[in-house]
C-alpha cells in the first residue's frame, strides 16, 4: 500500500521533468512514486493541443508560447518538436535534483516481480560517491552487500561526488535505425543488477529517456542541443548532453554513474522515421566522438559554465568543418549557458567542482 511506504527521499529537493506531445495517462502506474514530488512538463508541437495530466499531481506545465515568453529572442536555443525540449525544464527548475523520463517508460518489475521504483534508485545512485579514477571489480562498491575489493587504493576510497545516474531499459533497448532494422523484434529482458562509475577519460552514449541529475553540480552542461524542426539532426540530444557532460565532469572531478535503475520501454519508435533524424548524426560521430575524447578544458574553469563556454568555443573551431551545423550549434551552447544565468542568477555559479 502507498501509505506505508516510507516517506519519499528529497520530495523537496527533486523535480521531475517529463518532455511530452500527449496526455500523461502513463502517470497513473508511477503515482505511487511520483506523487510525493513536483513535476515540470515541457508541452512540444502544437502550444494549442491541451495536456491532461491526472488528478492529484503537482506540476507546472510549459509548452512554445511560454519558452518563447520566458526566454524571449534566446528561446531559439531550445529545440521544437523534439524531445530536446525537455532541457528547458532543467533552467527554470529551482531543485538540485532532476529526474526525467519519458511517457512510453513504464514501471519495470524486478526478477522477484516487484515493481522498481525506479526514482528511488537513482537518489540512491546520486547520493554515493562515484570512483572514476580506479575500477572496483565489484562495480559500486557503496551499495549494501558490496565494497572495495582487495587492491584498490585507499587513498581513492572516499570517492568523488556523482552528478549523474544514467539508468537503463526493459523490452524495447534504445538502438539507433540501422540496428532496429536488423533486429526489429529484439527486447531485452536481461535484468543486471548492477551500478558502475563510468571511468574518468572514456565517453558514453547517454540515454536521456530515465536519467537523473544533481542539477547544482552540472546542470548548466544537460543542454540537449539543437534538434528537430528545421535542423539536420536528431535523436542526437541526449547524446551531445551526454558526450558535454563527461568532458566537464571528468574536468571537475565529479562522476557518472550508469547501471540502475530499470524502466519498461513500451513501444519501439519507427525506424525509418529514425534513420531519417539519425542519418547525418551516424557519420558526423565518427568525427565528433574523437573530439570529444580529445577535448581539454584549461584549469582556470572552475565552474560548469566557464567550462560549457570553452566547450563551445572548441566545438566552432574544430567540428565547424564538418559542417555549418557545428558552428550554429556552439552558438547556442552560448546562448543556452546566458540564459541558464539569466534564470539562474549568481548561486550557480559556485565552483561547482569544488564540492565536498
Amino acid at each position: 500500500m502507498a501509505g506505508e511506504r516510507a516517506a519519499p527521499l528529497l520530495n523537496d529537493e527533486l523535480d521531475i521533468v517529463i518532455p511530452t506531445i500527449r496526455n500523461l495517462d502513463f502517470l497513473e502506474m508511477w503515482r505511487p512514486f511520483f506523487e510525493p514530488y513536483h513535476l515540470i512538463i515541457v508541452q512540444d508541437g502544437d502550444p494549442s493541443k491541451t495536456i491532461k495530466v491526472p488528478e492529484g499531481f503537482d506540476y507546472e506545465l510549459y509548452n512554445r508560447n511560454d519558452i518563447n515568453r520566458i526566454l524571449g529572442p534566446k528561446a531559439s536555443c531550445i529545440s521544437f518538436k523534439d524531445s530536446a525540449c525537455r532541457c528547458f525544464g532543467y533552467m527554470v527548475s529551482k531543485k538540485k535534483y532532476i529526474f526525467t523520463i519519458d511517457d512510453d517508460c513504464f514501471v519495470a518489475k524486478n526478477p522477484s516481480g516487484e515493481d522498481i521504483n525506479a526514482l528511488e534508485q537513482h537518489i540512491k545512485n546520486l547520493l554515493s560517491p562515484s570512483t572514476p579514477h580506479f575500477f572496483n571489480t565489484l562495480y559500486d562498491p557503496y551499495r549494501d552487500g558490496a565494497d572495495f575489493v582487495r587492491g584498490y587504493p585507499f587513498s581513492l576510497r572516499e570517492g568523488v561526488p556523482t552528478a549523474v545516474s544514467h539508468g537503463l531499459w526493459l523490452n524495447i533497448p534504445d538502438y539507433d535505425a540501422p540496428t532496429q532494422l536488423v533486429k526489429p523484434r529484439e527486447r531485452n529482458t536481461r535484468y543486471v543488477d548492477a551500478v558502475l562509475t563510468i571511468p574518468k577519460g572514456t565517453i558514453f552514449p547517454m540515454c536521456g529517456m530515465n536519467l537523473a541529475f544533481n542539477r547544482d553540480l552540472i546542470g548548466p552542461a544537460m543542454y540537449f542541443g539543437l534538434m528537430g524542426d528545421g535542423q539536420p539532426i536528431g535523436r542526437y540530444d541526449d547524446m551531445w548532453a551526454g558526450w558535454c557532460t563527461k568532458v566537464i565532469c571528468d574536468h571537475l572531478n565529479l562522476g557518472v554513474k550508469t547501471g540502475l535503475p530499470y524502466i519498461w520501454h513500451s513501444k519501439a519508435s519507427n525506424p525509418f522515421v529514425n534513420l531519417k533524424k539519425e542519418y547525418k548524426g551516424i557519420y558526423w560521430q565518427e568525427e565528433i566522438i574523437p573530439f570529444f575524447q580529445s577535448a581539454t578544458l584549461p584549469k582556470e574553469c572552475t565552474t560548469v559554465q566557464q567550462c560549457y563556454i570553452e566547450l563551445a568555443k572548441l566545438v566552432k573551431a574544430k567540428l565547424s568543418s564538418v559542417d555549418p551545423y557545428f558552428t550554429k550549434l556552439a552558438d547556442a551552447m552560448v546562448t543556452w549557458i546566458e540564459a541558464w544565468d539569466e534564470l539562474n542568477p549568481s548561486g550557480d555559479k559556485l565552483p561547482n567542482g569544488a564540492a565536498k
